[in-house]
């Protein structure tokens, strides 16, 4: 693991005991803004001449019954 990643996590590691209550709070907006952001980077995408087809490939989608969206 690089240095730096190892001391963002002891870091982040010291911040949850000092803060209980606080870093779910945190957290939660950071892992939601992932799926924001994801969400934004797929629509992106599709808006793209042959975007479904890209998803499809890039997701390695084979189901497409299962995917109705990107056919």
């Amino acid at each position: 693991m690089r240095e730096t990643h190892l001391h963002f996590i002891e870091r982040w590691v010291a911040f949850m005991k000092e803060h209980p209550t606080e870093w779910k709070k945190i957290h939660t907006d950071f892992i939601n803004s992932q799926f924001h952001s994801h969400e934004q980077f797929l629509e992106r995408l599709l808006q793209q001449p042959n975007g479904k087809k890209k998803v499809r490939e890039l997701y390695k989608i084979k189901n497409l019954e299962g995917y109705p969206r990107f056919v």
